[in-house]
């Protein structure tokens, strides 16, 4: 495989409704040339190599979420969607097929439009089970608690032990 590019480094503020994240949103773009079901095999076993499972095939919810006791990395296997991360106040990012975004806990994300065949596979380090939390559903005071008892992974799911860049670390 060639050289993966650095990722594009996203930082969202906690917006009041959002608690977001001091690490950045990492997106990866063109990080494998597969695509398809083919697409999907290799990021499932690409990212359970680096100790990110539990994964699934699927989508992004149309609506503002995150996560508070899980990181989670998303690689789009087919088709393109308009994201809007960061919440309300954050930032609409294209992906398409090849592209791999890894939220760090907290960070808000919602699929705004997308082709009818976008597919993502989703996975979390060490397989943990993500809790799926909306705007309101837990005080901002216990969603930031929760997230700071969120460990480092031990890896990137794109790169492996090869690197985090040195903001995750």
């Amino acid at each position: 495989m060639s050289v993966i590019p650095d990722p594009e480094q996203l930082y969202f503020e906690n917006d009041g409704e959002i608690p977001n994240s001091p690490l950045p949103v990492l997106l990866y773009r063109s990080a494998f040339p597969e695509r398809g079901d083919p697409g999907a095999e290799w990021l499932e076993e690409s990212f359970a190599r680096h100790g990110w499972t539990n994964s699934w095939r699927n989508g992004v919810y149309p609506y503002h979420h995150y996560h508070t006791n899980t990181h989670e990395v998303l690689g789009v296997y087919r088709g393109s969607a308009l994201l809007h991360l960061g919440g309300e106040s954050g930032a609409e990012v294209e992906v398409v097929a090849g592209d791999v975004i890894v939220l760090p806990a907290g960070a808000g994300h919602k699929r705004l439009g997308s082709t009818h065949d976008f597919a993502v596979v989703g996975a979390y380090p060490d397989g943990m089970d993500p809790e799926t939390l909306k705007a309101g559903e837990l005080t901002m005071e216990d969603a930031l608690e929760q997230i700071r008892r969120v460990p480092l992974p031990q890896s990137d799911p794109v790169r492996g032990d090869e690197g985090w860049p040195g903001i995750w670390k």
